[in-house]
């Protein structure tokens, strides 16, 4: 793909962080495009950028030149045939899909397509059947891109329908590379690679919280500070619930940044409220849910790497098999307990028996 002056295209994805494998076959697809694609990963990922920069390669009438004004529109969101359809509620509803059905059956404005982003399509189990009939029955000028955190099974025969293009987690050397490149110190920025759980977003909140690398090292510690009395262990949960909920902070931050912003443009326009206040409050609180639990996530993806760390000491040290056999258990519980996060409402329960159990495990070696 190259732009008006015959030269590389290079710009159009360069928001699209370490998924070389998704930004190649998005650039394959460009110039004959099927009716509907899945971008399957979590919103750090890359996706967002992805969908609009496949939008403006669908768009450009070069081809996705990166340079023109249908380009430089469609990266930010505001191209009149580039349409996002957003939840309106917790969960992508029968309205939405409604609304979605209309909105696929304009026809494009200026280009010779439109492109009709869907957000949070993992959330449209409800809806399912009338995103299923949409997607199989689209209007010929219209291009579908479904973002999908998780595959539910209820949405497989949508997924059918679709090319699914994947975006797994980023390594932790293209985040860390990309912190660099924005100014974070090198081993900070190792540190923060190592605790984004491969979320470019993510990522970039956690440079600017200064207690970052210090519930990194929380942590670390746990296995040291389990001493083998559960009451220990009870407190040491509470000490890593309660760094998790400060967490929170950077996040909250930058909500509140953007309802002054709302709150500025609503007022220069003479609106005596913010349009959709609400709707808004209630994404934020979802938002930061969600943050408190990938905090958790990856901090017991953290206390997992340093049994993992613990283990290649104890190889590299020639000790016995038994404490290369408790640390791998004791991984493979963190593991097992960090995927039941989503399911497991009850975290403080969650989190404390985890504890309780490698606490007993440890013990065994005493």
């Amino acid at each position: 793909m190259t732009d008006t002056d015959g030269l590389p295209a290079s710009s159009l994805f360069a928001a699209v962080v370490g998924q070389p494998q998704a930004v190649a076959a998005l650039r394959a697809a460009a110039p004959t495009p099927v009716h509907a694609y899945l971008f399957l990963g979590t919103a750090g990922s890359g996706v967002q950028p992805a969908a609009r920069a496949f939008a403006a390669a669908l768009l450009c009438p070069a081809g996705g030149c990166g340079r023109c004004d249908t380009c430089r529109q469609a990266l930010a969101g505001t191209h009149p045939d580039l349409v996002i359809v957003d939840r309106t509620g917790a969960a992508l509803g029968v309205d939405d899909a409604r609304r979605l059905v209309l909105l696929a059956q304009r026809r494009p404005l200026v280009a010779q397509r439109q492109v009709v982003v869907v957000n949070d399509v993992h959330l449209a189990i409800r809806s399912a059947p009338a995103l299923l009939k949409t997607v199989e029955e689209p209007p010929p000028a219209t291009v579908f891109v479904l973002l999908c955190e998780e595959l539910p099974p209820e949405l497989g025969t949508v997924a059918s329908r679709c090319v699914e293009i994947r975006f797994p987690p980023i390594a932790p050397a293209a985040v860390e590379a990309w912190l660099v490149a924005r100014g974070v110190e090198p081993e900070r920025a190792r540190v923060l690679a190592d605790g984004s759980g491969g979320d470019l977003e993510r990522a970039r909140l956690l440079a600017e919280d200064e207690g970052f690398v210090v519930r990194h090292e929380l942590w670390r510690s746990v296995p040291a500070r389990l001493t083998g009395d559960g009451a220990v262990a009870a407190s040491l949960a509470s000490e890593l619930l309660a760094a998790s909920d400060a967490a929170v902070a950077p996040l909250r931050n930058e909500h509140a940044r953007e309802l002054a912003a709302l709150g500025a443009q609503a007022e220069s326009l003479g609106e005596r409220a913010i349009p959709g206040r609400r709707e808004i409050l209630e994404r934020h609180h979802r938002e930061e849910r969600r943050w408190r639990t990938d905090e958790l996530r990856a901090g017991l993806g953290v206390l997992a790497r340093a049994y993992r760390d613990r283990m290649a000491g104890v190889l590299a040290a020639g000790r016995d098999g038994e404490e290369i056999e408790r640390c791998t258990r004791a991984a493979q519980m963190i593991t097992q307990a960090a995927a039941s996060l989503e399911r497991n409402p009850n975290e403080p329960l969650l989190l404390e028996s985890l504890l309780l159990r490698l606490t007993r495990l440890a013990q065994r070696g005493a």
